[in-house]
């Protein structure tokens, strides 16, 4: 049994489609139940969907939130963490309420809904937590500031937790798009906390969504610690690992806002 959260569209919704495929049983979340039951009523095994509608900002209701999960199903085999909101702003002109919703959402929503669910993957020595974070993780870009901090975030949490509860059976993957097909930039927040609204180059060029779901799924398949999904932009981990300065003198010359 598969949760996923962020399923209304981009790539949570890709991998409803594609594990609905696999004949999964599923529970889907986002905020938006009425686009949550478009998702599933485009799946094929309506009866193995569950809709679950969860805000991540409210972290006091993640204890209820699993609780109600838990009368779906009778367990949840894997939790994957993708909802998330982007950022298109310059870091001299971000209002800070704009960083703080950055981390409440992207960061500390996905942390809490973890924590609350850890202790049913403790008891039953089982279970397995993908996070979709961004290449975005692992280097930085200009105008994603808060995005960029928040995906930092959550690979220094989520390689803690592997540590610390591999002896309990529970295994963390990390996936980390590159440039994909979704609306991201048209979602993204910009400086006053209002939504970019129009898209951009770099995603409307990036991997189309169904083929970044079937290489997202092996990844999960074969409980990879991280998996980079991308083109060509994959190759910026590498550089920052063993050339960092050339990379930062490349990401200034791009194109990409």
């Amino acid at each position: 049994m598969v949760w996923i959260t962020g399923a209304s569209s981009g790539i949570g919704e890709a991998i409803t489609y594609a594990l609905d495929n696999k004949n999964c049983k599923l529970i889907i979340s986002s905020r938006d139940v009425a686009t949550l039951n478009k998702v599933r009523d485009n799946c094929i095994h309506k009866n193995n969907i569950r809709v679950l509608p969860m805000d991540l900002s409210e972290f006091d209701k993640m204890d209820q939130v699993v609780n109600e999960a838990y009368t779906f199903f009778d367990k949840i085999d894997i939790l994957i963490n993708n909802a998330g909101v982007s950022q298109r702003s310059l870091i001299v002109y971000t209002e800070f309420d704009v960083y703080k919703k950055l981390m409440d959402i992207n960061y500390l929503g996905t942390l809490a809904l973890t924590k609350a669910l850890l202790p049913h993957f403790i008891k039953n020595k089982k279970g397995h937590f993908v996070t979709v974070t961004s290449i975005m993780g692992k280097f930085g870009s200009p105008y994603r500031s808060g995005y960029c901090g928040a995906k930092h975030a959550l690979h220094g949490f989520f390689d803690v937790l592997r540590m610390e509860h591999e002896k309990d059976g529970i295994d963390v993957t990390l996936i980390c798009p590159g440039f994909v097909q979704t609306n991201v930039a048209k979602n993204a927040l910009t400086a006053d906390g209002s939504k970019q609204v129009k898209d951009d180059d770099a995603t409307q060029n990036g991997l189309p969504v169904s083929i970044f779901s079937r290489k997202m799924i092996r990844a999960i398949e074969h409980k990879k610690f991280e998996a980079y999904i991308g083109r060509g932009e994959l190759k910026g981990i590498y550089m920052k690992r063993f050339f960092p300065k050339l990379l930062h003198k490349l990401v200034l010359r791009s194109q990409v806002r």
